[in-house]
């Protein structure tokens, strides 16, 4: 049950946006199943109101051909017909023409708020039925006079029924409530007036016509409809891609933050245990020492170093923590300098020697001669090269070698490889290694130290340097770690200067 103040914050809040929003959706989903089942013609209001609006249009653009058809007839007709009657006729052709023009255009201007379709569906055959009744008056006018051949009322009728095929194609019923009454008014009238021997023939051009121009406007309103249906299927499909888009870009923003939030979180806290666990490693180092005397039992000496031992390894993991929120966060700053990376690598390759000796080992070196100065993080360019021997060393069995190469790059720009004869990393496995705090299912067997942040670092330090970080491997062919600077970072030798060369 809720509580009074939660009610009183929520009233002022407003509604929850996802709440409102999925209410619209609903709301949206029931206007269109509601139309989908009034709608006679394909179930889908977007089509429908496509061939209402097309309708509304092509009603437009054949108003000069239904103003020549008014004026052919008043022209045919004016020696057989009274001239009051006819001049009657015509003002009310007229007048069927402007209502029509009228309601086409208010269609058109409000196309989107019209609802429902059955209803403007019905408005339209009305409009067309009292235009096609105008033309059957014409009929009996003529039938009135006595005087005039089948033939002019009958020509006039034909044309009239292709007009009024193609502006209604898209309402079928529209077609036969304006073809309608003109049809059955000529039937009467060559019925009462003309013998059926002489009408004959021409009743039956007069029948044709009639059935040729509503089957292909009912073909062309296919067409139409299926080309509307495609573009509605087209714009659901972008709309659903913008929607998916808006969702996965809100996906990332929340990651992202998360992210960052997770790096000022291990940053913060690496800074907070780092401080205490500095006096416990002076003390531990105290008492392993023993500088103020020895210790009566040797045992606490023993537990002294161990204690000095997990304290450097939980300092080493803080150290790692702190430099991998700094990458992710964009809080690491480069203090650049001109570096040499063969040294760098014999530098972290002497560091390593003497574990390495330890294991049984081998490290080979290979460096390409006349290198040039790198421009780079000193500390950084050392802390990756620790890494990946690190690793190397640590994955490598007894007895194995570790091959370490400095050289050029096809592009010019200089690389450090380092290859060992461990047991390798199945191809499945190499994204979760490269994962933070991510370790190989060898790892987890054999109990090898380590929290899985070594590659994610060099791969964040080399990416900070514009660099480019490779890791190839296979199962039992052990593994190769590539590290690649840009020729941009290269400090090649400056040319002389123009006024020196002449000066020499």
């Amino acid at each position: 049950m809720r509580n009074k103040n939660g009610d009183n914050f929520d009233r002022v809040r407003g509604a929850d946006p996802a709440v409102a929003t999925l209410s619209r959706r609903l709301g949206a989903r029931a206007q269109a199943a509601n139309e989908t089942l009034k709608s006679p013609d394909f179930g889908d209001r977007n089509s429908d109101l496509g061939l209402i609006v097309a309708y509304a249009r092509t009603r437009i653009e054949v108003l000069p051909f239904d103003l020549g058809l008014a004026t052919l007839a008043f022209w045919l007709g004016h020696a057989a017909v009274d001239q009051d009657t006819l001049l009657a006729w015509t003002m009310a052709a007229l007048v069927g023409l402007t209502v029509r023009q009228f309601f086409a255009r208010r269609v058109l201007l409000k196309a989107e708020a019209i609802t429902p379709l059955l209803s403007q569906r019905a408005q339209i055959i009305l409009v067309e039925g009292l235009n096609g009744l105008v033309w059957a008056i014409a009929i009996f006018l003529f039938a009135e006079s006595g005087d005039a051949a089948p033939i002019i009322p009958g020509l006039i009728l034909i044309l009239r029924a292709g007009v009024e095929a193609f502006a209604n194609a898209t309402v079928p019923s529209a077609v036969y409530a304006a073809l309608g009454p003109p049809a059955m008014g000529f039937v009467l009238y060559l019925a009462c007036v003309h013998p059926a021997q002489d009408a004959g023939p021409f009743v039956g051009l007069f029948a044709l016509a009639n059935l040729v121009f509503p089957g292909m406007a009912s073909r062309q309103r296919r067409l139409l409809a299926d080309k509307l249906l495609l573009l509605d299927e087209k714009s659901e499909r972008i709309a659903e891609l913008e929607r998916v888009k808006e969702t996965s870009d809100a996906a990332r923003r929340r990651a992202e933050e998360a992210s960052l939030a997770k790096s000022r979180f291990l940053a913060t806290m690496s800074h907070e245990l780092r401080t205490p666990l500095n006096a416990m490693l002076g003390f531990s180092e105290v008492l392993a020492g023993e500088l103020y005397g020895p210790h009566g039992n040797p045992t606490y000496g023993e537990y002294a170093r161990d204690i000095l031992g997990c304290g450097q390894h939980l300092l080493s993991l803080i150290n790692d923590l702190i430099d991998l929120s700094r990458v992710e966060s964009g809080r690491y700053e480069l203090r650049e300098q001109r570096l040499s990376l063969a040294n760098v690598t014999a530098e972290c390759r002497h560091l390593l020697a003497l574990r390495a000796q330890k294991n049984n080992i081998s490290l080979i070196e290979t460096t390409e001669k006349d290198l040039p100065p790198l421009w780079g993080d000193l500390r950084a360019v050392r802390q990756i090269v620790v890494n990946l021997l690190t690793n190397a060393v640590k994955y490598t069995p007894p007895g194995g070698a570790v091959t370490i190469k400095v050289g050029w790059t096809s592009i010019g720009g200089q690389y450090v490889s380092v290859r060992d004869t461990g047991p390798g990393i199945p191809e499945e496995e190499i994204a979760t290694v490269m994962a933070c705090f991510g370790r190989g299912a060898l790892a987890q067997t054999n109990a090898i130290e380590g929290a899985g942040l070594g590659l994610p670092i060099v791969r964040g330090l080399v990416e900070l340097h514009g660099g480019e970080f490779f890791l190839k491997s296979h199962s039992n062919e052990g593994a190769e770690v590539v590290v690649v600077f840009p020729p941009q970072r290269i400090m090649n030798a400056l040319p002389r200067f123009a006024s020196d060369s002449h000066a020499a």
